[in-house]
């Protein structure tokens, strides 16, 4: 079984949780998921099955689209509302739609976050959220992100109230916290500030039209329909070029060589060697030897 299966990850679970399931719902051990979502956050998760496992990490970098809820009024210690209180501001608040979309715009292209403390992000081989639970701070590395588009949905003109909620759409790239994304805007606006909901609505080429909760996959397994579902491979591959391998190239394409480098690597991070419409390998430019390239993925010619 190979593929991508596009899992609508429900509330309550981890994305390790889903990847033990999906385990035993398919038989195969070969499966793993393409970017941690926490148990209160739902949303679209593709899962990779077999040789597709191999295309996860193209999933996880690749962007992905939110839809959060910012509370104005109290900051928790895990940035959600999952966290205990650790600032509160409950004075009457007046915030107009325009004081919010003029913090928005602040935020959208290339802008600096800090891993909140209750994070899976590594610090001197643990993660963050270790630390944190001892009660123990450590300095945290600066990452840079990006936002590509960041709106608000609310049809409404003006805020009032002690803590104040509105909907945001935001799109990203990897490494993103949203979480710390609702603090920032908080700042931006003079008030301490939350994620108090989060669903992720695309990863990558996937929407949520195209997925399925865990019983809905269990259903098709158990009709043996499953394979209506998996998604090839392929997929996971749209952000680099393609070029069809001419008979003179597939076999050593096929056993892996490294290769004089092809004229599209002038301008594209990698290229992909396809086969009858199949990929059988993902080539960049060679680190150390100019002129050559090298693969960095290779897949089954018959699958």
């Amino acid at each position: 079984m190979n593929g991508i299966l596009p899992l609508w990850k429900e509330k309550g679970m981890t994305s390790h949780d889903c990847v033990f399931k999906l385990r035993k719902i398919l038989g195969t051990k070969k499966v793993g998921h393409t970017g941690t979502l926490d148990p209160s956050v739902e949303g679209v998760l593709p899962i990779c099955i077999g040789q597709a496992t191999k295309v996860a990490e193209y999933i996880t970098d690749s962007g992905k689209e939110y839809i959060a809820v910012v509370t104005i009024g109290t900051a928790t210690e895990t940035e959600d509302a999952d966290g205990a209180v650790i600032a509160s501001d409950l004075t009457l608040k007046h915030i107009t739609r325009t004081e919010i979309e003029t913090a928005l715009a602040k935020l959208k292209g290339e802008i600096v976050q800090i891993p909140p403390m209750y994070s899976a992000v590594k610090v001197n081989g643990r993660k963050l959220y270790e630390y944190a639970r001892k009660g123990i701070e450590v300095e945290r590395p600066e990452r840079t992100v990006l936002i590509h588009e960041i709106e608000l949905l609310d049809p409404v003109q003006w805020y009032e109230g002690e803590t104040i909620s509105f909907r945001i759409r935001v799109a990203c790239g990897k490494g993103t916290y949203i979480r710390t994304l609702a603090v920032q805007i908080g700042e931006l606006l003079g008030y301490p500030a939350h994620m108090a909901a989060l669903v992720r609505t695309s990863s990558g080429t996937y929407v949520q039209n195209d997925c399925r909760t865990l019983d809905e996959v269990r259903t098709l397994q158990d009709a043996g329909r499953i394979t209506t579902l998996l998604r090839p491979l392929e997929d996971a591959l749209t952000d680099f070029a393609t070029v069809e391998v001419s008979e003179e190239l597939l076999e050593k394409v096929v056993n892996g060589q490294v290769l004089p480098e092809h004229p599209l690597l002038e301008s594209e991070e990698a290229i992909v060697f396809m086969n009858e419409g199949k990929a059988i390998a993902v080539y960049r430019k060679h680190p150390t030897k100019l002129g050559l390239m090298k693969p960095e993925k290779m897949f089954p010619l018959n699958r």
